[in-house]
Parts: C-alpha cells; structure tokens; sequence
C-alpha cells in the first residue's frame, strides 16, 4: 500500500509553520508498514486541494490529509471533499455532543460555527476528536483511504495513535519497514562516509542507507524492507554490530537518542550531579540539559559568564590567567569549568569560552574558536575546536561537543 500526506494550510506555504505533522505522520505510517510516496503542501483554496486529490487518488490507495477542518472561513476541506465524494452534510449527534463536551468543560458556550463542524458529510467514516472539536473523516472508494484529520498537532496525533493506526496495523501486509538510526559526533559527513565506504557496499540489496547531517551531527538511518520482521531487525542488528567495530569512537546513540537524555540518564544513575559555566553558548547546554524530564535530580545550576569580570567574580578565573591567555584559552576554559564545580558542589563541570561570531576573530583565534573543558573530583580534560564562521552553528556545535565531552567523561571513553 502507498500512500501520500496532503497537508493543507497557507501557513505551510508561507513559512509561518513548519509542517512537522507531515513528518510524525509518516513515522507512523512506516510502522503499518506503508511506504509513503509523496508528501503535498496545498494552500487553503478549493480548486488546489480540488486538484491534489484528484492526483493523489490516482496514484495511492491512502491519502492522509491534515489541515482545513476549523469552523473558520478559510476552512474548507470538509466542503471540497464532499464535491470530491459527492457527499452531503448531515448533522451528527455524536459529534455535537462531544463539542459541547470539549467546550463545556472549558467554561465556553457552543458558537454556530462550532455547531456547523458537527454537519459532516454523509459518506465518511467520523473519527471522534477528543481534543478538539474538528472531528476526523474517513472516507473510503474504490478499495482505497482517504482520511482527513485536524491540522492541529496534538488532535491529529490522538487520532492516529487512538484510531488510523490501530485499523491500519490489522490489514493484511504485504512488507514491513523497519529503521535504525545510528548517531554519530565527532566526524563530518564525507568522512564518515569514507570510514563506511567498504561496509556500506556490502549492505543486502533490501537494505538501505542513508546520511541525515545536522549541526554537528551525522545520523546514519538504516532502513529494511522485507516480508519477516523478525529477520529484518535481525539483519539491522547484524549491520549495526559491525558498523559499532568500524566507528566505535563516533557513535554515541541510536534512534531518538539525544546527547542531553543520555547524559541526563547516566548521571542520574550514578546519583552524580552537574553545573555549566557558559560564555559563547549563551546557556544553550543548560538548555539543553533542563529540557530533559526530571534534571532537576542531577542539574544544579549554571552561570552564563559573558563578560570577564562576571568570569573573574563569581567563577574565581583568575585576572593573570585572562590577561595572559585571553578569555578564550584553554586555561580559562579548565578555570571555568572548575569555579563551577566548586560554586555549585556539583560531581562534574562544563566550562565553554569561544568567539561564537561573526566578529571577533582573529588570525590566531578565528572566528569559531572554543575552548570547552569539563571537570571531575580529581582531573580535568579539555579540547580545542575551530567550528566555523556562523554563528548559530558555532552555538549549537559547542554545545553538542560540551555534552559529548561530559559523556565520555563520565563513563571513562
């Protein structure tokens, strides 16, 4: 079965959002072992969304469309998919009542626009929204899907997880899909592709990968397609194992790993505790650090010290070693890494200084120049990186590398 995502939203068009609906959607069609063909972005006018499923029924037997179910004008995708499935509006019981439900709850009373998204159309399958009031649409012709779902993120993903994928899972198959992802640091993209060069050659014809480079990260996605799931994940696991032997010092995780979780992870079953200095990072490894559940169990704190004084102050970076060294310098580095152990009496410290951009530099010390160095009870390590002339990239790759180095750290690699 091949299917194809339309998402519908101007929005989309416009750059306003970013269409991460399409992406999860696709995630979870994979998992019912449907390969999607194609992912469509349509404004919200009827003769576009009128065109693309016309197109779409002709070439997939699922089309999964989000966006356009609102009570707004601008709303439009029930109306076109009546004309599509020459259906008419019907009021639902059901549906209203659980309109009323959702809004009563909040304390708001039922608008007429409300009342008319419970007029659906007469041939479709309603998918009941628990989360919203829009509710899903399941029209089925000619042995193939449509189904329509609300653009909100949220809704939609309750009705797939609660709804669209469970009917789907219990069709008959014809192949699985099956994806690993191996996470790699440390290693650009064309390096790492002649590390693998000898490996990835020999990879099973039902087998594929592919290189997903982000900022100072390289994902390697293995992806398998194939009747048995059982051999596929054992074929996966066959690849992944060498792939381990070949590259062991860049692959940190696998999957939806993050440098931030696993660390989070380690340090909290050690019962061990960690704090920042940041100067160039502006508190982006913090960041990173807080947005994983429950770090308040092993992160203390952090003291973003941009300027020297704050370095000299409140970290204890003594004022020779500025002077001499410069702010961005090894010694300043392993200086702020140790005033924040001692501040915060935590088990281990990052300290980060760098020239994040897009001035600043030097001949000596060009722009992307950053020093970052942890520290334990009894050493500190520290590495010197030349990220780049962006300064964005340069942020997010030192913060990356401060939370690989705090990993290799902790457990001794």
């Amino acid at each position: 079965m091949g299917a194809i995502i339309v998402s519908i939203g101007e929005e989309l068009l416009t750059g306003q959002k970013v269409n991460t609906n399409a992406v999860w959607i696709a995630s979870q069609l994979n998992l019912a072992g449907i390969e999607v063909l194609e992912i469509r972005v349509v404004t919200d006018h009827w003769q576009e969304i009128m065109r693309t499923l016309q197109e779409a029924y002709a070439l997939a037997s699922l089309v999964l469309i989000t966006g356009g179910l609102g009570p707004t004008n601008d709303d439009m995708t029930r109306d076109v998919l009546c004309r599509f499935f020459d259906a008419r509006l019907v009021l639902n019981e059901q549906v209203l009542d659980d309109i009323k439900g959702y809004l009563g709850k909040r304390g708001r009373s039922v608008t007429e626009l409300n009342r008319d998204q419970a007029m659906v159309p007469d041939k479709a399958d309603i998918i009941r929204n628990i989360c919203g009031t829009a509710p899903g649409m399941w029209f089925k012709k000619d042995g193939k899907d449509f189904i329509a779902l609300p653009g909100v993120p949220y809704e939609m993903k309750e009705m797939v997880r609660g709804h669209v994928l469970p009917a789907l899972m219990i069709r008959p198959r014809k192949q699985y899909i099956i994806h690993k992802t191996v996470l790699t640091h440390g290693i650009g993209e064309s390096q790492l592709a002649e590390h693998v060069a000898g490996w990835e050659k020999a990879l099973p014809k039902t087998m594929q990968l592919a290189y997903l480079p982000s900022t100072g990260i390289v994902k390697l996605r293995l992806t398998a397609r194939g009747p048995e799931e059982g051999s596929l994940h054992e074929a996966i696991a066959a690849q992944v194992k060498q792939l381990a032997h070949l590259i062991p010092r860049y692959i940190w995780g696998f999957d939806d790993d993050t440098l931030e979780g696993l660390t989070g992870r380690l340090l909290k079953e050690q019962g061990k505790t960690v704090s920042a200095a940041e100067s160039c990072t502006g508190g982006t490894i913090s960041h990173k650090i807080t947005s994983v559940p429950g770090s308040s169990a092993y992160f203390k704190g952090s003291i973003v010290a941009y300027d020297n004084q704050v370095k000299e102050s409140l970290l204890g970076v003594p004022f020779k070693t500025l002077e001499a060294q410069g702010a961005v310098s090894r010694e300043v580095a392993e200086a702020m890494a140790l005033g924040a152990r001692n501040v915060f009496r935590t088990d281990y410290a990052i300290g980060v200084t760098g020239i994040a951009g897009p001035a600043g530099g030097t001949k000596t010390k060009p722009v992307g120049t950053t020093w970052i160095a942890v520290a334990g009870k009894h050493k500190v390590t520290s590495r010197h990186f030349v990220f780049g002339d962006n300064r964005e990239r340069n942020t997010i790759m030192a913060a990356n590398a401060a939370l690989a180095m705090l990993k290799s750290f902790i457990t001794g690699e």
